[in-house]
């Protein structure tokens, strides 16, 4: 018998799922809590659930530009940090959107909360038509967002390696776990519960023993059938075991990798690429690290997807922000302020920020597991492989 629980958007799979905590109050900053016009001006309101690096995106990147090239018009950001009430944020929106009242936000940059809000059928319906900026997006990309979901970053998980001590990079994951094996103490992945760089090396292992189907059902459902096939992939996983920096002891999260990384503790790692690219900016890690993506399969990636209210009193006003968002300018601060992917067609783009992305392809992005099945995955290799 197969157990599932499908899903109703499918661009849910690739949006992970932050703590939640009922009945808490928002986290906000800002001056504003509504979208209002007024006089010769406008007010918008972006809600955020996430880091900070995100808010300091919007607050110090593109506000500004936009703000500037816009006089009368003035955004707001509100953040729950780290997604910690991001359950209380859908409820209300679907509360706001039954009663036909403005929410308080008119644009959301929130995985949970933009995927959970479509499901609900509280966001505005979004074509190539409405938002223009959307014709530079990769179909595939403008697709996975079924409608809602307005793709305007992306990331994924890269092999990093120094090239001081390695020479020649593994270009597949076979020839990825055969180095591994020939190069003992000299990799490390995070445990998968404490960051998605190591979450997407063991995601990328147990779909090597599962079918391109099977691979695709698991990031739109719960099917315990196929989970149950991981088997194979965390024996595999376990048999790493005695290769890996230290038997039994897994770095925790992503940052904590890269350190290692700059250290020179371990010579190769799967790391996110913005997280990298800052890292290397910051200088965290030095020039002789470099990225790589492997194939058969790759590891995963994915985009980040904006909302907006279909309630909001200034829903023309927060398509103007988005496609702001997704011209060159809005994509090159993306790039240059959070190494974010542009989701747009480089071609577009100062050869610059070509160059910074040339070997990443950004329009070839491997989703990750739907948010359920990868916290089962997490809980699992907890069970089997340390």
């Amino acid at each position: 018998m197969t157990h599932k629980r499908s899903l109703a958007a499918g661009f849910l799979a690739v949006c992970a799922v932050g703590a939640l905590t009922a009945c808490a109050p928002v986290a906000a900053t800002g001056t504003s809590a509504d979208a209002s016009s007024g006089g010769d001006g406008t007010t918008l309101t972006v809600f955020i659930s996430g880091d900070t690096n995100v808010q300091d995106l919007w607050d110090n990147g593109i506000i500004p530009a936009y703000e500037k090239e816009n006089p009368g018009v003035t955004v707001n950001t509100t953040i729950d940090l780290h997604g910690e009430h991001d359950q209380q944020t859908v409820a209300k929106l679907t509360t706001a959107t039954e009663a036909g009242d403005d929410p308080g936000y008119d644009l959301i940059d929130a995985g949970f909360v933009t995927s959970s809000a479509a499901q609900a059928g509280t966001l505005l319906d979004i074509e190539a038509d409405t938002v223009s900026g959307l014709a530079d997006v990769p179909e595939t990309t403008v697709a996975a967002g079924r409608g809602y979901g307005i793709p305007y970053r992306a990331s994924s998980v890269l092999l990093a390696y120094d090239t001081d001590t390695v020479t020649d990079a593994p270009g597949t994951l076979d020839e990825l776990l055969q180095w591994i094996q020939d190069n003992p103490g000299e990799f490390a992945y995070n445990s998968p519960s404490t960051g998605g760089s190591g979450g997407a090396f063991v995601t990328t292992v147990l779909d090597s023993f599962l079918t391109a189907d099977e691979q695709d059902a698991l990031r739109t459902e719960v099917d315990e059938d196929i989970m149950a096939k991981w088997s194979e992939g965390f024996d595999r996983l376990k048999a790493l075991g005695p290769s890996m920096y230290q038997e039994g002891v897994y770095p925790n999260g992503n940052t904590q990798v890269l350190e290692m990384l700059g250290s020179g503790e371990i010579s190769m790692a799967p790391v996110w690429s913005d997280q990298f690219l800052t890292s290397q900016q910051s200088g965290l890690i030095g020039e002789n690290i470099a990225f790589t993506q492997i194939a058969d399969p790759s590891f995963t990636g994915n985009a980040s997807y904006l909302g907006i209210p279909k309630t909001s009193d200034a829903t023309d006003a927060a398509i103007d922000l988005v496609n702001f968002v997704l011209s060159a300018e809005g994509q090159q601060i993306i790039a240059e302020q959070i190494s974010g992917y542009p989701v747009v067609d480089l071609s577009t783009l100062p050869q610059d920020v070509q160059d910074q992305f040339a070997d990443a392809d950004p329009s070839a992005l491997r989703p990750g597991y739907y948010s359920e099945v990868g916290a089962e995955m997490s809980n699992m290799w907890d069970q089997l492989v340390p």
